[in-house]
């Protein structure tokens, strides 16, 4: 029997979000915002706390500073039972990634420091501990400098030993859409991108022209359409998944919350469009409270809105 049910290498950092600032900017003023919030950031590390908060197994590999950022997104995922034995203190002057997030609406600002995203590399990682699960993934590939060019490598021996892939790339600063990538959808068998990253990488003109293409390629693609739910598709064959409507507090890790949710359906061997369902009640929770987490570290709330699912 597998220790972990997920195992995630990937980024850490942790979100600052400051709410109200105008969406046009001045400089040489200050600007005051209505409310601040500080939670756990990124595409990986909120994946991984979401997935325990759900009762999942999960390992997670990471580096971090030796910095109160570092230390703080640590007790985050400890008090969700994340498994951190893996994760690599960073010494010297290196420091844990950070995003400044600036929501206006349904849009949003972003602006982050990698920090030590950039440094981990895949001689680091303990291969026989991401081994030792049913599930692999892998999130935000351009941020991850160091890491990205043997990510193909890494899933090929991770698949050897048994286990399935999804990937998330999350958005590429630079709007290449390069490599890795290409050789990464040959191999996962989970892709779970939005619908503008799904535009992008294949040049289409809507979700449904772009996971036709995608579905060519990886034998399972949910793309995530925010507030119009999500479509999934394997082989010919695609369903719709209708939104949960709620009214969203922000939707910063909603997606990497639909994640959660549909991994959870994907490894119980649910039928996808459930996997798809249940991806979409995962990121109507996480909209409820602010950032990616929050919603998914209050349990009555979580029981109250999921239901058998929490």
């Amino acid at each position: 029997m597998s220790r972990f049910d997920v195992t995630i290498a990937g980024e850490i950092n942790m979100d600052l979000i400051l709410y109200g600032l105008p969406q046009e900017m001045a400089v040489e003023r200050e600007l005051l915002a209505q409310r601040f919030a500080m939670t756990l950031g990124s595409s990986s590390a909120i994946l991984a706390h979401n997935l325990a908060a759900l009762g999942l197994k999960v390992g997670f590999i990471t580096k971090v500073g030796k910095d109160p950022l570092g230390a703080t997104a640590m007790e985050w995922l400890r008090d969700a039972q994340v498994d951190l034995s893996r994760v690599m203190i960073a010494g010297g002057e290196a420091q844990t990634g950070v995003t400044l997030l600036l929501p206006h609406g349904s849009t949003r600002h972003i602006l982050t420091y990698p920090g030590l995203m950039a440094e981990m590399t895949a001689a680091e990682l303990d291969v026989d501990y991401l081994a030792s699960s049913r599930h692999f993934h892998v999130s935000s590939i351009f941020l991850q400098t160091g890491l990205r060019a043997e990510l193909p490598a890494l899933c090929r021996t991770l698949k050897g030993r048994g286990l399935t892939i999804s990937l998330d790339t999350n958005d590429d600063p630079d709007d290449l859409w390069g490599e890795p990538l290409e050789e990464l959808l040959g191999i996962v068998d989970v892709f779970l991108p939005n619908e503008d990253e799904a535009k992008r990488i294949t040049g289409a003109i809507d979700a449904e022209a772009a996971i036709s293409l995608l579905a060519l390629r990886v034998p399972v693609v949910a793309v995530k359409c925010g507030a119009r739910g999500s479509l999934v598709q394997a082989g010919g064959h695609r369903w719709k998944a209708d939104p949960r409507i709620v009214t969203p507090m922000d939707t910063i890790g909603a997606g990497d919350s639909y994640n959660a949710g549909f991994l959870k359906g994907y490894l119980a061997g649910l039928p996808l469009q459930r996997c798809a369902e249940m991806g979409n009640a995962t990121a109507a929770l996480s909209v409820l409270r602010q950032g990616g987490t929050e919603a998914f570290r209050d349990a009555a709330l979580m029981r109250e809105f999921l239901g058998e699912m929490a």
